[in-house]
């Protein structure tokens, strides 16, 4: 099967109007739909979005590959658009994208097709080919440049397996070239993995390298590493967004990336490998392990790692629950709570009680998803039950968020214990480790272990909560000052995830009271980077190009709607000006909130919860104030644009 095959010109969009990510994405589902290739929008829609979550897919040079492989799709489909104007669709270098090549491959997608996604993919990181295809007006161009490459391509395979035929003839000492081995690996197995492969080959390539890549993509596991192959390399490459087979890589360097960064920092990899700088990757259960986190990254970013975890399975039940049981105050305060029954408030009213129940059983996860999702990323599903009871147990005994979170990390690390002593165990028990020795002994040990540290841990809760609550004037202010900061630092990365997460855990005890002062500021400093941006492209066009003008206009709505990571385009591309004057105006925009003491019962919504905030209106103008301010100080900074 050949690319074209695939490829079809029914499916092209030579023109993408949309400029935003979600709008682009609708348009081209939209596409696949109306041309017959899906059965299904919603249904597709949901595994090009689940992909999405994971990691962009905007790779960045000005290309995406969005795909979802699922029963909607009718055949297998490459559907091709083209951008005029760039859309910001999050890539990973932060810049525009204007290529798009949206993958539609049916469950039961056969061999042919998937190698003829992976040629298309391979093709694609090659500069000169992309520079052609951005000239390309028509469907028929596209296709003409395809056929073209896949011509050379076979040709140019056909005069590699004649040289590497000639290599293995002649007396070539082997050990004379660095050699290094490598695996790739993404979770849906189309694009990316394929993509990172041809990327690392043609990278070694270039510095002399000897390298053989594994693919663990959608048509299974190609070119498997042999123990020869291992044992002969001087270091491993694992570029993979899922689990691959590491327990054979045991003593051997080893560098455990992202698959992006097999197709964009290939020669940073390439020269870490070969010049020895890779830790020692020591498999788990082996005479020492102390390693294998090092290989997989620093401590701190395991630790970060397992923590974001937990934080992103927990936020759906804080924002939905919390907003149903602030609608529960709002409906009751509407509709009138006689004054001696305002303890009842949100749940004074029978359909109010409604709300608050609902809202109240959700809410009710947040400690437990948070522990258990910290304690299955430690420890794999065997750490979920334990963690999720850690979080139960910090809850009901008032340890609050920061028990539940070290409940989470201690339940995934006994788990991790219990896998060591349990290793000598007879083959015959290995089928029930998993459903029976790991989470009795782990939830017997990490219970008891949370009995100890609930008590320091709701002295500690108790006191905070204490300092929140009585939190007014400049006590307030400050420290709105600081959250509205950390909410600018890094748009949407682990400081302003700290921020974030900080400013959730506060709401569980203030609802009652009209919601959490430290929410509000968290919000409020996160809408004030997109706006400013917007601010900045109006009052100083000249200082940036059309593409970026156009992006203004989409901040506003991200700003509005409490997306702080629409400014992460213009931060990445000028980060020593535009990064300050986002503090600024957010730390601005926090204090105020903070001194004013203006309350917040939704953990998100923007502009869209604003009735749920104690003083709409001024919050209201105190992010616009942060906004200008930053959007002020931003443009002023800004170097004019390059003609």
């Amino acid at each position: 099967m050949k690319i074209n095959d695939l490829l079809v010109k029914d499916a092209m969009i030579m023109d993408l109007q949309a400029t935003e990510k979600r709008p682009a994405i609708d348009e081209m589902v939209q596409k696949l739909y109306d041309t017959g290739r899906i059965s299904d929008i919603a249904v597709f829609k949901e595994g090009i979005l689940n992909r999405e979550a994971q990691t962009s897919t905007g790779l960045g040079d000005g290309i995406a590959m969005p795909h979802a492989k699922n029963a909607a799709v009718k055949e297998a489909t490459v559907l091709f658009a083209k951008s005029k104007h760039g859309v910001d669709y999050e890539a990973l270098d932060g810049q525009p994208t204007y290529l798009f090549f949206m993958i539609a491959a049916p469950e039961g997608a056969n061999d042919t097709h998937l190698q003829a996604l992976a040629a298309l993919s391979r093709q694609l990181i090659d500069p000169d080919f992309v520079g052609k295809l951005k000239q390309a007006d028509s469907p028929e161009q596209v296709q003409s440049l395809f056929a073209e490459a896949e011509n050379a391509r076979e040709e140019e395979e056909k005069a590699e397996a004649l040289a590497e035929a000639k290599a293995a003839s002649e007396t070539v000492k082997v050990n004379e070239r660095p050699y290094v081995v490598a695996v790739t690996a993404c979770p849906t197995g189309i694009a990316h993995t394929y993509m990172a492969e041809d990327a690392l080959k043609k990278k070694a390539k270039e510095l002399g390298i000897d390298i053989k890549v594994e693919t663990n993509g959608s048509e299974g596991i190609k070119h498997r590493l042999t123990a020869e192959d291992i044992e002969r390399a001087t270091a491993v490459i694992v570029a993979a967004d899922k689990k691959v087979e590491m327990n054979r890589f045991d003593g051997k360097k080893l560098l455990n990336r992202p698959v992006s960064d097999g197709i964009r920092k290939t020669e940073e990899l390439l020269n870490l490998a070969v010049e020895g700088k890779a830790p020692v990757f020591h498999a788990e259960g082996s005479a020492d392990s102390s390693d294998e986190e090092a290989a997989a990254g620093s401590v701190g970013q395991q630790i970060y790692k397992n923590l974001m975890n937990g934080v992103s399975h927990m936020l759906p039940f804080v924002i939905a629950g919390g907003i149903m049981i602030a609608l529960s105050f709002m409906i009751d305060q509407f509709i009138g709570v006689p004054h001696d029954q305002l303890s009842k408030l949100g749940s004074y009213n029978t359909v109010t009680g409604y709300f608050n129940q609902i809202g109240a059983a959700a809410f009710g996860f947040m400690l437990p998803v948070l522990a258990g999702f910290i304690a299955s990323s430690i420890a794999d599903r065997p750490g979920l039950i334990v963690g999720f009871a850690a979080g139960a147990l910090a809850n009901t005994g008032g340890a609050g968020f920061l028990g539940a979170l070290i409940g989470g990390f201690l339940g995934g690390y006994v788990v991790v214990f219990l896998k060591k002593i349990l290793k000598g165990l007879p083959k015959s028990l290995e089928g029930i480790k998993t459903i029976l020795f790991y989470p009795f002994f782990g939830l017997l040990i990490t219970g008891f272990l949370m009995l100890v540290v609930n008590v320091p841990m709701k002295v500690i809760n108790d006191g905070l909560n204490g300092f929140l609550s009585g939190m007014s004037g400049t006590n307030a202010a400050l420290l709105g000052v600081i959250l509205g900061g950390m909410m600018a630092v890094d748009l949407g990365g682990p400081v302003n995830k700290a921020a974030y997460v900080f400013g959730t855990g506060t709401l569980a005890s203030t609802v009652a009271s009209g919601g959490s002062v430290v929410m509000a500021s968290v919000m409020a400093g996160g809408m004030v980077p997109p706006l400013a941006i917007f601010v900045a492209t109006r009052l100083f066009k000249k200082k940036f190009d059309k593409s970026q003008v156009d992006a203004g206009l989409t901040n506003i709505v991200m700003g509005l709607s409490f997306v702080s990571e629409g400014a992460i385009p213009f931060a990445a591309a000028d980060p020593l000006r535009a990064i300050p004057s986002f503090i600024v105006g957010s730390a601005l925009t926090g204090g105020l909130v903070g001194a004013f003491e203006i309350k917040l019962l939704a953990p998100h919504g923007g502009i869209f919860v604003i009735p749920l905030v104690s003083q709409p209106i001024l919050y209201l103008v105190f992010i616009l104030i942060g906004a200008i301010v930053s959007g002020v100080i931003y443009g002023l900074l800004k170097k004019d644009v390059t003609k």
